[in-house]
């Protein structure tokens, strides 16, 4: 079910009255029911998948907290083994087939393995890292083991955040679903706020950049230059849009019911940074991968490294160049089974390790030169190469295949001249710009506190207040699109 859909609005009055109107032993049971039928509203056998691994993590949950020794860590490596095995299948087996295919060919032998006809499950692995987290957790002693199976079973699958996050945390979100939440209309209109913004974002701001994005990425010989360039920026700000509308609603969905979803998106495009950006940028993930995965690995890598006394090699930086490498091919692969998605994460991870590598080196170029007094040009020209840097890999994240990407890429720099508008579609690409450049207005007075501060109670006149939303409200039901996906929803 998507969230931009008339069916989803009917849902979500529907259980938001129900939830409030029956006793609250039984709203678990409502939400659990509701969570069903909003997933399986998709592809309704997937919800097996859900399932199965529901009843796998949570004897494992209970198993690992009871038990010590190896037989703890065991418990804890089967319930992985059985999330990353399902999302290993569903994801990667044709994947990991094609390239086995290719290797065999070259030595001349054939592939004995067949290719399979699979559906990825929607949102699988936002909720396959969802549940590692809790057994992860668990283990480390930081969450007791829910006893609850419902309960346990709403924390892998509350609809809001089900198919596309945030990628929530035992400790966030389990107590939640024990507590009894009350009808709170200040927190009902805050809620719905977020929501608004948050279908701005997607029907008017994503769906409409793709109309420019979506030819030009799809027929890339057709196009050349600038076009290029402007539908790499247009997608930047697309796939913002998309994502970060979707948690907009997530987040009004679930605080409407009385639930505290994280913050998914802190202004990224904002960021002067690339390391600035990646910690505003779809918050749940990096930081999932960087409490589950970076610091373990660190740790390891420093032990062993110890351990066998290579001295020469023992250094914080050698240690973060490895780390990060991991991290960022597997951040690659999380998002896709296409070699797109590597060279994306290979891309943003060289960023990174090539800013702590130079970093002593740029504060001192900034101090010879004087750039450091000039904090406001210091920091608009950080956002603007930023902005720049970022979406070179958004050109393989959004292109079909490396070979698409690379011929985009190649036509940026050696034919960076030619028409911006598409055809007859110069409405399409000056709507597109005045769209952008209202979204940067709006983000920039968001940094300031500007837009909570004069639309609060005490600042601003409530006619002028209902006016803003009213033009929102006329805007998505004028200029809205209906009935796309989300971008996530394949991952």
């Amino acid at each position: 079910m998507l969230f931009n859909s008339y069916q989803f609005i009917v849902f979500f009055l529907v259980i938001t009255f129900t939830y409030f109107v029956i006793p609250n032993r039984f709203r678990w049971f409502l939400l659990l029911t509701a969570s069903c039928y909003f997933y399986m509203a998709f592809v309704p056998v997937y919800i097996v998948i859900l399932g199965f691994t529901s009843i796998v993590d949570y004897f494992a949950g209970i198993f690992i907290e009871k038990t010590q020794g190896k037989k703890k860590k065991w418990f804890l490596v089967a319930s992985l083994c059985g999330n990353i095995g399902v999302l290993a299948f569903f994801k990667y087996y044709n994947f990991l087939n094609e390239n086995l295919t290719v290797l065999l060919q070259g030595i001349n032998f054939q592939n004995p393995i067949p290719y399979l006809s699979i559906i990825l499950p929607i949102g699988l692995s936002f909720h396959t890292f969802q549940a590692m987290s809790y057994t992860i957790e668990v283990y480390r002693g930081n969450q007791k083991a829910e006893r609850h199976f419902g309960i346990y079973a709403l924390y892998v699958m509350f609809f809001p955040q089900l198919v596309a996050g945030p990628i929530e945390r035992p400790q966030n979100m389990l107590h939640q679903y024990h507590e009894r939440h009350y009808f709170d209309i200040d927190r009902f209109t805050e809620g719905l706020k977020m929501m608004l913004w948050g279908f701005f974002k997607k029907v008017v701001i994503a769906d409409r950049l793709a109309f420019y994005v979506d030819p030009v990425y799809n027929n890339p010989t057709a196009h050349s230059g600038s076009t290029f360039i402007l539908a790499t920026i247009f997608f930047a700000f697309q796939i913002y849009c998309d994502f970060s509308g979707y948690s907009d609603i997530a987040i009004g969905c679930a605080h409407i019911l009385g639930f505290k979803l994280m913050q998914n998106f802190r202004l990224p495009y904002l960021a002067d940074s690339v390391r600035s950006f990646w910690q505003r940028w779809h918050i749940s993930l990096t930081s999932w991968f960087r409490d589950y995965v970076f610091f373990p690995l660190t740790i390891s890598i420093s032990w062993k490294i110890t351990k066998k006394k290579v001295l020469f090699i023992r250094s914080d930086r050698f240690i973060y160049l490895i780390a990060m490498s991991v991290i960022w091919i597997l951040t690659g692969i999380w998002h896709g089974a296409n070699w797109t998605f590597v060279i994306w994460g290979a891309i943003n991870g060289f960023y990174l390790i090539f800013g702590v590598f130079t970093k002593d080196l740029r504060k001192k170029f900034t101090k010879i030169t004087g750039i450091d007094k000039l904090k406001r040009i210091n920091n608009i020209s950080g956002i603007i190469i930023t902005f720049l840097l970022i979406c070179i890999p958004w050109i393989f994240f959004r292109a079909k295949d490396v070979d698409t990407a690379w011929y985009i890429l190649s036509r940026i720099f050696t034919q960076p001249v030619s028409k911006l508008f598409l055809g007859a579609s110069q409405w399409i690409t000056l709507l597109s710009i005045l769209l952008v450049l209202f979204l940067i207005g709006v983000e920039i007075l968001q940094s300031r506190k500007w837009v909570s501060l004069y639309f609060s109670e005490t600042r601003l006149r409530q006619s002028l207040r209902w006016a803003g939303y009213i033009f929102l409200l006329i805007t998505i039901s004028i200029l809205g699109v209906g009935g796309s996906s989300f971008i996530y929803f394949q991952f």
